[in-house]
């Protein structure tokens, strides 16, 4: 028998299967009885409730929850270059980025998807944007982009570690997963700076109908 003490904790994402089995007591008696057993995730209230103030700091960076405020920042800075190795496709508007952003805040709300926006300390000019999704599974799933004039100085793999540490304090997990293209080496290499070890490859066509030939990092605490 499985049994989770929720006084202090939630279950944010669970399967549950009934077995059922045969049970022969020392009298030889036959008893059909039958259990459950769950794969679920667990984490404590104060941690749910608290998603919405997640607030990171590194040497150079501030991440934040993404907000609507940020809506001209993402669609100036998201832009077809940007997006070449990447399954989505650039908004057409600023009223389909607030979309999207609305989206991203009803993930967070809902506790699946974790966004934030990377600043950098020093004004908190934007940057880019990282996020940790699937965080009610036992595999989330890491993912960053940085605007042009920001790449080449650092900023991916100091962002992704201070995200992944935030996920090792707070999340159970088995692995993180980090795909990505495989001709986009700046990202594979902030996957390989994690201790992330490819696992499969495979091809999908990305929002804009280009071919994505891709790997899959896994990353393990």
């Amino acid at each position: 028998m499985y049994v989770v003490d929720t006084r202090d904790c939630i279950i944010v994402s669970a399967r549950i299967d009934y077995v059922p089995a045969l049970i022969v007591d020392t009298n030889g008696v036959v008893s059909l009885v039958g259990f459950y057993t769950s794969d679920c995730v667990v984490a404590s209230a104060s941690f749910m409730e608290n998603l919405e103030k997640v607030s990171l700091e590194s040497k150079r960076l501030i991440l934040q929850t993404i907000s609507l405020e940020h809506t001209e920042d993402v669609f100036r800075e998201f832009t077809s270059e940007i997006t070449i190795f990447m399954y989505p496709k650039p908004a057409q508007s600023l009223r389909e980025t607030e979309k999207i952003i609305r989206e991203m805040i009803l993930q967070r709300e809902n506790h699946t998807d974790l966004v934030l926006v990377i600043l950098k300390k020093d004004g908190l000019e934007f940057l880019g944007i990282c996020e940790v999704g699937a965080i009610d599974t036992q595999t989330p799933e890491l993912g960053i982009w940085l605007k042009k004039s920001a790449h080449g100085h650092g900023f991916g793999r100091e962002a992704i570690d201070a995200l992944k540490d935030w996920v090792d304090k707070n999340l159970e997990y088995n692995y993180l997963s980090y795909p990505v293209d495989k001709r986009n080496i700046p990202s594979r290499k902030i996957a390989e700076s994690l201790g992330g070890k490819v696992f499969r490859e495979f091809q999908q066509i990305n929002k804009s109908g280009d071919l994505l030939d891709e790997v899959e990092y896994r990353i393990y605490k």
